[in-house]
């Protein structure tokens, strides 16, 4: 006789994680967020990729980049912003203030008194 296991999640998935699960002999339970749910979701979701971007070899930087761009592409969507509106801050706010090419660290700020 098997025991069963449940894990707990508690977090937003792609679409297609309950069909996968399932196809795996598994139950998957979800709901649909609210309105109300889906920012406050999607921003841990971003700090759960770059967590996960952060910690990747060499081999998986491109797939967590992937998962970033996603959560990424469904914030701006979820704002109202298309991907061009986003390209193209971005595209001002380089030229206002630049990119990041030039790999500075900034140490400190010092004012005179």
């Amino acid at each position: 006789m098997s025991q069963e296991q449940t894990i707990i999640y508690g977090k937003l998935v792609r679409d297609r994680i309950p069909e996968i699960i399932e196809a795996n002999g598994r139950t998957a339970k979800v709901r649909v967020l609210d309105k109300s749910e889906l920012v406050p979701a999607l921003t841990a979701k971003l700090a759960e990729e770059a967590e996960e971007l952060r910690q990747a070899g060499p081999d998986d930087r491109l797939g967590e980049l992937a998962d970033l761009y996603e959560v990424l592409a469904a914030l701006a969507g979820t704002f109202g912003f298309s991907d061009e509106q986003v390209q193209e801050a971005a595209h001002h706010k380089r030229a206002q203030r630049g990119g990041f090419s030039r790999r500075l660290w900034l140490d400190k700020v010092t004012s005179a008194e």
